[in-house]
């Protein structure tokens, strides 16, 4: 099978989550065959770009005549099976979706997100689950300057997808939303989608690193936090659990907005050990070396591979009850689930689990089974063709 995968990167040394997905499946694909074309651009092209240079890029956020135009050439010339988008936002644009559609080619997309609901891709207002632009009236985020905090950005983003609702894109141009979760698929019901159009697969990540990390710093036991330094992944509430657990050494990686905050905070716990960014394999075999990971996010994670990652190294985890986490985590045997908000019932199950050495590895030989028997590659693939061979006997 010939397939034309699509993706826009965020930036260098990016370890986003849609990023690593986009080139672990096309990488699974070649391991077993088949021939894929990429597509890509990364944001870097945005940052680096003259003051002239980057008003004509936000333009094409709207419709990339670029990017359109090369995704026509490579379907007349290379003539994919299926084509398969990732990110098309900011660069490449909705544009693609049509190209693609326009040449004759089935389109399955990956929606790594809530972007199609809220354009601002976090479901997220001041901190609480917003999800009031899914009825297409996209002002209001002017009024609250949702994107990045800028009313005159907000104000772009409102015309970009209201544009693309009065065209019906994302309803129309793709074939096959591919969602990460349950939850996910109602909310897109809940707007307009066709439920026809929707499946469910979800992430994958490979085999682990055996061996456990060497580094110094580390305490004799440990829980782990790893991932995005951001108010989206539950920074804030780890900080206020944390108040509560003196006792418990905690190793945190990452970065992000939120780091600086974090550090500052940190100053007066001796007991938690921030790493900072951290290179991936190293940050596996740290997660190797620890009793459980610790997973408080406010908003709809898609299908997290930090959640996957601890899995394959047969890891508890500890999670707020939202998004895919519902779904990841089986109450009482693979983790805790925890009502969303409710810090003293997260702290109450950590320190549980942290005394009883015995029930954390019994939940972590369950977490890797969970693992073996839903997130490995070759079940992944499995599905991934299942769908492309939907599409293809449906355009039959």
């Amino acid at each position: 099978m010939k397939i034309l995968i699509i993706h826009n990167f965020h930036r260098s040394g990016s370890a986003s989550g849609d990023d690593l997905v986009f080139t672990q499946e096309a990488d699974l694909l070649e391991a077993h065959g088949h021939t894929v074309i990429r597509y890509s651009v990364i944001n870097d092209s945005f940052d680096r770009a003259s003051p002239l240079r980057k008003l004509i890029l936000a333009g094409g956020m709207l419709w990339s005549f670029r990017h359109y135009r090369a995704i026509r050439r490579i379907c007349r010339n290379e003539k994919p099976d299926i084509v398969h988008v990732h990110t098309f936002f900011p660069l490449l644009s909705p544009s693609v979706l049509y190209a693609a559609k326009r040449a004759g080619c089935p389109v399955a997309a990956t929606l790594h997100d809530t972007r199609l609901v809220c354009p601002c891709a976090t479901s997220l207002y001041r901190g609480t689950v917003c999800n009031l632009c899914g009825d297409g009236h996209y002002l209001r985020m002017v009024k609250r300057g949702c994107f990045k905090g800028s009313r005159i950005q907000s104000l772009y983003i409102a015309v970009l997808f209201r544009f693309h609702r009065i065209r019906r894109s994302f309803f129309e141009q793709i074939d096959r939303c591919i969602c990460l979760n349950s939850e996910q698929i109602a909310l897109l019901e809940s707007i307009g989608f066709d439920p026809a159009r929707m499946v469910k697969k979800y992430n994958f990540v490979p085999e682990p690193p055996e061996e456990r990390s060497d580094d110094p710093r580390l305490p004799s036991r440990y829980v782990v936090y790893y991932g995005r330094i951001g108010e989206e992944k539950g920074i804030r509430p780890l900080m206020e659990i944390w108040d509560k657990l003196p006792d418990i050494p905690l190793v945190v990686m990452g970065d992000g907005p939120l780091a600086e905050e974090f550090l500052a905070w940190k100053e007066t716990k001796p007991h938690v050990l921030y790493l900072g960014y951290t290179e991936h394999k190293e940050c596996l075999r740290i997660v190797r070396g620890a009793e459980f990971i610790v997973f408080p996010p406010i908003w709809y994670e898609g299908c997290s591979l930090v959640q996957l990652e601890a899995k394959s190294l047969g890891k508890p985890i500890l999670t707020f009850d939202i998004g895919f986490s519902s779904e990841s985590v089986e109450e009482g045997k693979t983790g805790y689930k925890i009502a969303k908000g409710d810090l003293n019932g997260f702290a109450e199950k950590i320190t549980g689990l942290w005394n009883d050495p015995e029930l954390c590895r019994e939940m972590g030989r369950h977490s890797r089974l969970d693992y073996e028997r839903r997130f490995a590659p070759e079940d992944n693939l499995r599905q991934l063709l299942a769908v492309y061979r939907e599409l293809l006997k449906k355009e039959m």
